[in-house]
This record gives structure tokens, sequence and C-alpha cells, in this order.
């Protein structure tokens, strides 16, 4: 079991950042691959960012590259997401989780932080 808690969000102006932190207790935070995910009203939940569990490899959704970078830091079981440049159309939910698996797939993340309300106004 892991349990995972993200912090960070708010409301900030187009073109200010953010950075989101997610906490995991539980089970071994190294051994997971950690995704971050964002569901804005009336859409479905979609993939922004991963991170393998070595932090050597990151992906990216095409709509924040660029903009946003995914890191972890596995000392303090930790994941952040630190958004630059932000949009109105970034404002959303914004949810960690965790997978045994390399993936960007929602249904293939096994646990799921409460999330992170995120709002960009123009």
């Amino acid at each position: 079991q892991v349990q995972l808690v993200e912090s960070g969000g708010g409301l900030v102006q187009a073109g200010g950042s953010l950075r989101l932190s997610c906490a995991a207790s539980g089970r071994t935070f190294s051994s997971y691959f950690m995704g971050w995910f964002r569901q804005a009203p009336g859409k479905e939940r979609e993939f922004v960012a991963a991170i393998s569990w070595s932090a050597t490899s990151t992906y990216y959704a095409r709509s924040v590259k660029g903009r946003f970078t995914i890191s972890r830091d596995n000392a303090k079981n930790t994941v952040y997401l630190q958004m630059n440049s932000l949009k109105p159309e970034d404002t959303a939910v914004y949810y960690c989780a965790v997978a045994k698996v390399a993936t960007m797939r929602a249904n293939e993340y096994d646990y799921w932080g409460q999330g992170t309300q995120v709002t960009v106004s123009s």
C-alpha cells in the first residue's frame, strides 16, 4: 500500500509558475514509476508527465513539454512537478500516481493521491 499526498496547488496568473509536490509513504517509493495527471471540469483525466524510478527517463504530454518539469527525490519520497509559463488551459485538479511499470495510461497506475487544484487566470 502506498499513500500519496499532493500539495502546492493554487491560483496563479497566466505566465506564472507553481511547483507541485507529492509525498509518498508506505511501500518502497524508489521502486515505483511516478506520474502526474490532471482533470479539468467536464473532461477526462489526462496524462501530464512521468518519471522512472531512477529519474533517468522522463515523459511529457505534448501540451506541457518545454513548460513543465518532473523530478523526484527518492531520499525524501517525493516527486515534483515544476510548472512554468502557465496557461488558463492548464487549470485542473492535478493528481500524482504510482505504477509498477513504465506507463502513461491512467488505468495502469495502482495508487493515486487526492489531488490539488491549480487555477490559472487570464
